[in-house]
């Protein structure tokens, strides 16, 4: 690596090493770590492997199978890089490697790292083991600019996690109530054409009506559970339509919603149903409150099963993902990374809110001034994202990696 401009040392050393981000993408994407089943430990341990072949000192943090288990997964193993340049902050890079299974309906093999007309096909590669390849690389970058003779203050941190599609409590969550680390600022996988700096939160329930069973000839004599369901979800719809005359003031945020995901119940076709379970997703804008959401929501569900005689309710919560909201200090990455993308994308990018959750809030939540940003395109609908033919445009990934990289210079050089 030549000796000069530390901007100059990064994109030449970035521009050589695309071939090699590509592999190592490909890499994580043929290890399943579909979540469920949530058995992580083995992606994980590639990860790890070809982490250290970058010549980075990994540490591997098992979660107790208690934990684990209480999260619904199998195993799970948080990794952690540092990388310390001298006095100055710490920017963390947090991605996940779990992923949502495949599902039906793809062109390729979902873990078959395909790439086709400049596109990499796979489960994950957009959300979010592309942004593993994102911070590595960038990461990598910085080392080659210190290594050209550039003073650098800081120090940055890389979190590749393991249980983001069912709420990250046992992955960035974890690692900060263990103390295991304690960044200044942290950068969560997203895509390149926007720095989010907002997003929904999420509450889950699992409702459960119960009846009384029956002989089918004489439904009568039973409480058809399924009957009264059917009338409680009905008024869950009710409820959603009403949803949409509450406006975010969030770009790219609408209004909150809801959906009923599972529905299971019933004994057998000749006999009157006596249980019905089902679990619904209910989207909480940054205006609101998660906790007055759930009260009423909750309210909203007993009332309607009141209506009919033998019928009892129970509800359970599963998740309450808080939504992210900025705070003092986000406004410092986000000028870094704008600037940088309008230098490396060609063209302004701008924030935004999205609709979703991520692991992103945990780090807000502990008074870490966070953004979302790494590779992929404008939206999670062009990415495929959590559908089939998931995808990621490769020059989005090797844009996106250098200014990550550039940001992160900006930030270790006082530039920002």
């Amino acid at each position: 690596m030549t000796r000069g401009d530390p901007r100059a040392v990064v994109h030449e050393f970035l521009s050589a090493q695309r071939s090699a981000a590509t592999r190592f993408l490909a890499a994580l994407v043929r290890v399943p770590s579909d979540n469920p089943p949530g058995d992580c430990a083995p992606h994980a341990a590639r990860a790890g492997l070809l982490l250290e072949g970058f010549g980075f000192a990994v540490e591997r943090h098992p979660v107790p199978e208690a934990q684990v288990r209480a999260n619904g997964m199998a195993s799970c193993v948080n990794l952690v890089v540092r990388e310390r340049f001298g006095d100055g902050p710490t920017i963390a890079c947090n991605a996940h490697g779990d992923v949502v299974p495949p599902g039906e309906g793809w062109s390729a093999d979902p873990y078959g790292a395909q790439v086709r007309d400049g596109r990499m096909f796979g489960r994950g590669v957009a959300v979010s083991k592309s942004d593993f390849a994102t911070y590595a690389f960038a990461l990598l970058a910085l080392k080659a600019v210190a290594a050209a003779g550039a003073k650098l203050g800081g120090a940055v941190e890389l979190h590749f996690t393991y249980d983001e599609e069912v709420g990250g409590a046992i992955g960035p969550a974890w690692l900060l109530a263990q103390n295991l680390s304690r960044p200044d600022y942290a950068i969560s996988a997203g895509f390149a054409y926007g720095v989010t700096i907002a997003h929904n939160g999420a509450l889950h329930l699992e409702v459960e009506v119960r009846g009384k069973s029956g002989h089918a000839a004489e439904p009568a004599k039973g409480v058809d559970a399924l009957e009264a369901a059917n009338a409680v979800l009905s008024d869950l719809y009710a409820l959603r339509r009403s949803y949409a005359s509450i406006r975010s003031r969030t770009p790219g945020i609408t209004s909150p919603t809801l959906v009923v995901g599972l529905i299971e119940g019933g004994i057998n076709t000749n006999v009157v149903p006596d249980k019905v379970v089902f679990r619904l997703d209910r989207r909480i804008i940054p205006e609101e409150d998660p906790e007055q959401v759930e009260q009423t929501l909750m309210q909203a569900l007993k009332e309607s099963a009141a209506r009919w005689p033998g019928v009892t309710l129970s509800v359970r919560r599963i998740l309450l993902a808080m939504p992210f909201v900025p705070i003092a200090g986000q406004e410092k990455l986000v000028a870094a990374i704008e600037r940088n993308a309008r230098e490396v994308l060609g063209e302004a990018i701008g924030t935004r809110g999205v609709p979703l959750y991520t692991d992103a809030r945990h780090y807000s939540a502990a008074g870490i001034p966070t953004v979302l940003y790494g590779a992929g395109p404008r939206t999670l609908e062009e990415a495929n994202g959590h559908r089939a033919d998931e995808n990621l445009v490769l020059d989005d990934l090797h844009k996106a990696t250098e200014v990550v990289a550039l940001s992160l210079l900006d930030l270790l050089t006082g530039r920002a």
